[in-house]
């Protein structure tokens, strides 16, 4: 019987296994996917893992885009799995700052390797399936946190005009 506190998003599945679209988005399937993105190949020598993601974010221009596009089916799949919406634009943030800083040659690409936005996305994932509701708080601090920081970067330019005008005035 279905728990109304915990509504099913996908349809109950028909026969022994469950159905095709379950499958998909399974916690083994999606863990998989995550591995493979992020942490697939051991560079020889090192314990450092990069995965397809980092691999395809070598190529200029498109391979940061494609390597978004793929994370994003993260993002889906937690969407069908009832993911709270906070949560979503919590790993959506992820995807996206990969994607950004992704884009400035080299860095970008340590910094690819180094912040497994699908890591992060699938244990996030994982953690409100887990315990729905208990951590939402933590996803709107983030998100709250990370709009002051961003609010600070906007704002930056205008107090240090402020504060030149405001010297410039006092000299004359």
């Amino acid at each position: 019987m279905p728990d109304p506190a915990n509504p099913e998003i996908l349809p109950p599945s028909r026969g022994p296994r469950g159905g095709a679209a379950r499958d998909l988005v399974s916690d083994e399937n999606l863990d998989l996917l995550a591995h493979l993105l992020d942490d697939w190949f051991r560079i020889p020598g090192t314990s450092i893992r990069l995965g397809l993601d980092g691999l395809i974010g070598l190529i200029p221009g498109l391979g940061d885009l494609l390597a978004g596009l793929a994370s994003c089916l993260l993002i889906v799949a937690a969407w069908i799995r009832g993911v709270p919406y906070v949560t979503l634009v919590r790993m959506a943030v992820n995807v996206g700052l990969e994607i950004a800083v992704g884009a400035v040659p080299l860095v970008g690409d340590v910094f690819i390797i180094a912040w497994k936005a699908n890591r992060r996305n699938y244990a996030l994932m994982a953690r409100h399936l887990r315990q729905p509701h208990r951590h939402t708080g933590r996803d709107w601090a983030f998100l709250l946190g990370l709009l002051g920081v961003v609010l600070v970067i906007l704002l930056a330019p205008f107090v240090v005009l402020v504060v030149i005008l405001i010297w410039m005035l006092h000299s004359l």
